[in-house]
C-alpha cells in the first residue's frame, strides 16, 4: 500500500553544473534554497535587495544585477499581492515603516506576473544570453490573507510560471516546491511551529528532490566529494587548541585545497 502521493515531475532539458554562478530572487523560500546552495559551493547570489515576495519586485531586483554574469536565475514566488504608493501609483518592494494609509494594495493578474518575469529573463539575457532559469513556487501559506485566499494567490503564480516556461521553451522550468509539500509532505511535522513555513528537515528533502532532477552527473560527483569536507570544517572540537586538532585541520584545508584544483570555480574561504 501507497500512504503518500510522490510528486512525478520531468527533468529539464539543461543541467546545472558544479560551482555555477546562480542568482536566486524571490520569497525568504529562495533564501532557505539560496543558502543550502551557498554551502554547497555554487557561487550563487541570494536576495540582493531583500526577499521578494512578488513578480514586479523580483524585476526591481533583476534591474540592479542585470550587467552581472549568472548561468542559472532561480526565481522564487511569493505572492500576486502588492502594495501600491498611492502618490505615485508606483508599486514598492518594501514600505518602510511608512504609515500605510500612504499604500493600497491590490493583487497583480496572470498576465502582469507573466509579464514582470518575461522582463527579467530578457533584462538577464542582455549579458547572459544562455542563461537557464528555474521557476518555482513557494510553499508557504499566508495565513493572513486567509486560506483559501492564499491559495487564489499561489494559483495566479501558478498560472504565470506555467506561461513562462511554455514562452521561453527548453531554458526555462519549474520546478514543483509547492506540491511536493502540499501534496506529498501533508503532515504538519513537516512544519516549523508556526505551521506555515516548511521545516529545516522539509527544505533538504526538496534539496534532494532537485539535485536528483537538476544537476548534472558532474555536479552530483562534486556534491559527494566536498560532502566529508564540509562535515570537517563544521567540526566543533572539544579541545580547539589541541596539536590533535591542529593536525585535523590543516588535514582537512589540505583536502579542500586539492578538491578545489579539480574544481577552480569553488570559492574557497579557508
Amino acid at each position: 500500500m501507497e500512504f503518500r502521493t510522490i510528486v512525478h515531475f520531468p527533468r529539464p532539458a539543461f543541467e546545472l553544473m558544479p560551482c555555477e554562478r546562480i542568482l536566486f530572487v524571490g520569497s525568504c523560500f529562495a533564501d532557505s534554497m539560496g543558502r543550502r546552495f551557498q554551502e554547497e559551493k555554487f557561487r550563487a547570489v541570494v536576495n540582493p535587495s531583500g526577499v521578494m515576495y512578488n513578480p514586479v519586485s523580483i524585476l526591481h531586483t533583476v534591474e540592479k544585477m542585470e550587467k552581472h554574469v549568472f548561468d542559472t536565475a532561480v526565481f522564487t514566488l511569493g505572492t500576486n499581492h502588492v502594495y501600491v504608493e498611492r502618490t505615485t501609483g508606483e508599486i514598492v518592494d518594501n514600505c518602510r515603516k511608512r504609515p500605510q494609509r500612504l499604500f493600497e494594495e491590490r493583487e497583480l493578474t496572470v498576465e502582469e506576473c507573466t509579464g514582470a518575469l518575461h522582463e527579467s529573463v530578457l533584462l538577464l539575457r542582455k549579458n547572459n544570453p544562455g542563461i537557464k532559469v528555474i521557476l518555482t513556487v513557494s510553499p508557504i501559506r499566508y495565513a493572513k490573507y486567509g486560506y483559501h485566499g492564499s491559495r487564489l494567490s499561489k494559483a495566479v503564480l501558478l498560472l504565470a510560471a506555467d506561461r513562462l516556461v511554455k514562452e521561453l521553451g527548453e531554458t526555462a522550468y519549474y520546478f514543483p516546491a509547492y506540491e511536493i509539500v502540499n501534496d506529498e509532505l501533508r503532515d504538519y511535522r513537516f512544519y516549523k511551529p508556526d505551521m506555515l513555513h516548511p521545516s529545516d528537515q522539509t527544505v533538504d528533502y526538496i534539496w534532494e528532490r532537485l539535485v536528483e532532477a537538476c544537476f548534472s552527473a558532474e555536479a552530483k560527483v562534486f556534491l559527494e566529494a566536498w560532502r566529508p569536507v564540509k562535515a570537517a570544517l563544521g567540526h566543533r572540537p572539544f579541545h580547539p587548541g589541541s596539536e590533535a586538532y591542529r593536525d585535523f585541520l590543516e588535514k582537512t584545508k589540505e583536502a579542500a585545497r586539492t578538491l578545489k584544483k579539480k574544481y577552480p570555480d569553488m570559492e574557497l574561504n579557508l
